[in-house]
């Protein structure tokens, strides 16, 4: 209920499902630092909007954004009575800007990534938005190439901060026991938020690799879990033993058919392969399975992690699979040395080490220039 909230939250506007991610750890740094802060979470999409809605904590309130309208924009001011605004990544809205800088409510960009594709995209039109970036009061960047994008911009008070997306935040699950002694004396490759396809390619892969490794097990862990039932029915009709994780152990291998379980079955994997990047586009994050200490593997289709993934590859933390027989081959490779395992993944934690902790360090910057916003 909104008379629960202090007469001036802190609003936090993010687009859609991968930003409220973000918007979220951002909060919850900030209400570490003040616990008696309370947020508005504004959210376009609706599967962001239900999203946050089933992961925000009950000091913030949930809404649909309200339209960038000036008449709009003037009501939802009133409405919300924010004392500061945090947009996250690269959503700046004139007619916002140019309210809260009318009523002197301080706004801050967090995580403002910045593609050369939308960094083009705003040079075309450099008279009209180097204005509104110049209001900004903080740009919190992932890294150095993303400043430096934003100063050409126009931008002003850019803080470097380390990219949130990649901040790990929050304990490791625990596996449950059972599980940890089930697969004590296995060898694990490990399909991660796969996609429609991937699972097929995996249970091939894993049938010519226990030939040479008897101990070897394929855990699954489908992006969606809805697919469960025609995962399974793929892998079965590959010849393999398929259980559930929500049914009996046994079997050569096994479909995770729960949620929030990725991070503990990240412990028990010795090889990787990071889905939606080999038979549908985009990629998932690998930062997870790098933190594990695990070799990562992933398809050429890493589009949303691309320049990350590219980094990984670039320093030896990662491998990029082309196909089912290089997915099958580097398995056979990294399974065979724990070595080459062992080579992989020394780069790759230092290659996500600047993001951690970066989400507390956003807050920080946040803090510090709304003071000092307040006292201009």
């Amino acid at each position: 209920a909104r008379e629960n909230l202090r007469p001036r939250p802190t609003w936090i506007h993010a687009v859609s499902v991968g930003e409220i991610m973000i918007a979220l750890k951002i909060a919850a740094a900030l209400r570490e630092r003040d616990p008696s802060l309370n947020c508005i979470l504004t959210t376009t999409t609706t599967t962001g909007h239900a999203l946050a809605e089933k992961s925000a904590p009950e000091w913030i309130e949930v809404f649909y954004s309200p339209l960038d309208f000036w008449p709009v924009m003037r009501r939802a001011f009133r409405f919300f009575a924010p004392d500061r605004i945090v947009l996250v990544e690269a959503e700046v809205w004139p007619n916002m800007v140019a309210r809260a800088r009318a009523t002197g409510v301080p706004v801050m960009l967090a995580n403002a990534r910045l593609s050369p594709r939308s960094e083009k995209r705003f040079r075309r039109f450099r008279k009209l938005v180097a204005p509104i970036f110049r209001q900004l009061d903080l740009i919190a960047v992932p890294d150095q190439i993303d400043a430096a994008r934003w100063r050409a911009l126009g931008g002003r008070n850019i803080v470097v901060a380390g990219n949130v997306k990649y901040d790990l935040r929050g304990p490791k699950p625990p596996l449950p026991p059972e599980l940890s002694s089930e697969f004590a004396a296995s060898t694990v490759l490990l399909g991660a938020s796969t996609h429609a396809g991937e699972e097929e390619i995996l249970g091939r892969v894993f049938k010519e690799l226990r030939t040479d490794f008897p101990s070897l097990r394929l855990v699954i862990v489908p992006r969606h879990v809805e697919r469960a039932p025609n995962v399974i029915r793929q892998l079965r009709s590959l010849g393999l033993t398929v259980q559930r994780r929500t049914e009996t152990l046994g079997g050569d291998c096994l479909l995770v058919d729960t949620t929030g379980e990725l991070r503990a079955w990240l412990e028990i994997a010795t090889v990787v392969f990071v889905g939606k990047s080999l038979t549908a586009h985009g990629g998932q994050n690998p930062v997870e399975a790098v933190a594990a200490g695990k070799p990562v593997l992933f398809g050429p289709k890493m589009e949303n992690f691309a320049q990350i993934s590219a980094q990984l590859v670039r320093d030896g933390g990662a491998i990029i699979v082309r196909n089912e027989e290089e997915l099958r081959e580097t398995s056979r490779r990294l399974l065979q040395s724990s070595a080459a395992r062992e080579q992989m993944t020394s780069p790759a934690r230092e290659v996500i080490a600047p993001h951690q902790g970066a989400a507390a360090r956003t807050a920080a910057a946040i803090e510090e220039h709304s003071t000092a916003a307040l006292r201009r």
